[in-house]
């Protein structure tokens, strides 16, 4: 029998929208607006006003629109994200993506055109930093302003599970506290610029011969910047990945990582998870770590021997690292792919921080990520939305603990998934490399360390690249 008042209609209707979340869109698109008329110059002459009305709009409209998942059963709903235009590639996505490009390629290159939006910001650098703003603080501004707001969504979105809630937290008090308002308050108080919460060689120019010498010669404080630079990269970050693995950083501390796990939750999904992109990330990443690696040696050498190796070529190094790295992969390509090509594409492509810890964690660390292949059936949720594209699936189904130098310890996997299959762990190293739990018709044999030697199965095609590694192999490597 047919419902009273049966509908033909083929679209979406607009009723599945309460009033709450049709004044949420509302206050964002007068957000938008805002901006946009602060980028042309309105509001100029009344920079606290503009600044309100767009950040305020933009704040209170997406806190509206979040209330949205408190209606919903708690859990992760990811529903729809292959058929929207702004998740799946589709018109909508390839917008944003030029939008988010084409604003920091105006950053960078042409920031004159910003100078009114710079202006919009004003009283809250004089604030801070007691000085007028300039296009560095702008982005920090943004920046921060995106980690907040989306970090918010994170937490309501995921809002059943404790340790999504608490590491999203932490990125959030890390960008705020340590890459913006401490920095400003530096400068308020007449010392170097400096952001604690990153390090040498994400941070590449910390360790260079010219920066320490500003920062040993600016004040006592500047000084221990330099030590706390080098304790960190030296002591901290080896011992930290140890006991945590590289999630101590690239998942909890990282404003990098803080970005992509918050404003980048909505594309997590769009990584490449083949074998060629895995392929593609090995020799990138590292390649990069040996960049920078050899160019803070060459000017270590430069400086030592008074420009008798290089000269001046010495800057021209510097200034390579920092064009292409810093400013075209980091900025340009990092976030403003984020529509296209998934979140993580610096951190698994470009960043040398990760390259390190990478290395820790695959063959010094006591993290891994231990699966349950009995319960595994095989629904794909793990890998699809594991933002560094790994197959997830491929060692779930198999039982076999996930060792990768690329994981971040985001977590997302085992939340997703439906039979609690994944576990994040910190254990002891021996046995941390185990072969799979072979289950056959009438047995389940479980092949673990020699026993993987001496009869290790063939593995499929397309994963012979994808060697199982053990006890007694990484005693070899070493």
């Amino acid at each position: 029998m047919l419902p009273e008042n049966p509908s033909l209609q083929l679209t979406t209707s607009s009723d599945r929208f309460d009033g709450s979340e049709k004044t949420g869109m509302a206050l964002v698109g007068v957000g938008l607006v805002g901006l946009l008329a602060a980028l042309f110059g309105a509001g100029s002459n009344a920079p606290a006003v503009a600044l309100v009305i767009s950040m305020g709009g933009l704040t209170l409209g997406s806190g509206l629109l979040f209330r949205a998942y408190l209606k919903r059963p708690a859990g992760v709903d990811n529903n729809g994200v292959w058929f929207s235009a702004a998740t799946a590639r589709g018109m909508a996505g390839w917008i944003l993506g030029i939008v988010f490009t084409g604003f920091y390629i105006v950053l960078y290159w042409a920031p004159s055109n910003l100078e009114h939006l710079i202006r919009m910001t004003d009283p809250l650098s004089s604030a801070l930093r007691g000085q007028a703003a300039d296009r560095w603080f702008l982005y920090g501004f943004f920046y921060t302003v995106a980690v907040l707001i989306m970090g918010a969504r994170m937490i309501v979105k995921y809002r059943d599970n404790r340790y999504q809630i608490l590491r999203t937290i932490s990125v959030m008090f890390f960008q705020l506290g340590f890459a913006f308002l401490l920095p400003g308050l530096l400068l308020m108080l007449n010392e170097p610029e400096y952001y604690f919460s990153y390090f040498w060689p994400l941070k590449y120019d910390y360790l260079w011969p010219g920066s320490i010498s500003f920062f040993s010669s600016a004040s006592s404080l500047g000084v221990f910047m330099v030590f706390w630079g080098a304790v960190m990269f030296f002591l901290a970050t080896p011992v930290l990945t140890y006991f945590f693995g590289k999630r101590w950083y690239c998942s909890w501390v990282c404003g990098c990582g803080g970005l992509a796990e918050t404003a980048g939750d909505p594309f997590r999904h769009l990584s490449d998870k083949s074998l060629t992109s895995w392929k593609i990330e090995r020799w990138m990443v590292h390649s990069v770590l040996v960049f920078i690696v050899v160019t803070t040696g060459l000017l270590w050498g430069n400086s030592a021997t008074a420009g008798a190796w290089l000269g001046g070529m010495s800057g021209a190094f510097s200034r390579t690292y920092g064009f292409f790295i810093g400013l075209v992969f980091a900025g340009v390509v990092g976030v403003g792919f984020y529509p296209i090509m998934g979140t993580r594409v610096w951190c698994r492509f470009g960043c040398p921080m990760a390259a390190v810890l990478g290395l820790l964690q695959k063959y010094f660390s006591r993290f891994r990520i231990t699966t349950n292949g009995g319960q595994c059936i095989s629904c794909g949720n793990c890998s699809t939305y594991c933002e560094m594209g790994i197959d997830v699936r491929w060692y779930a189904q198999r039982g076999q603990n996930i060792v990768r130098s690329s994981c971040v310890g985001c977590g997302v996997c085992a939340t997703v998934c439906p039979r609690g299959v994944l576990k994040l762990e910190n254990g002891p190293m021996q046995g941390r490399y185990n072969g799979p739990i072979l289950i056959h018709h009438d047995a389940v044999s479980v092949q673990l360390d020699d026993a993987w030697i001496r009869s290790r199965p063939l593995l499929p095609s397309t994963q012979e690249d994808l060697p199982v590694l053990t006890d007694a192999d990484f005693d070899t490597l070493r």
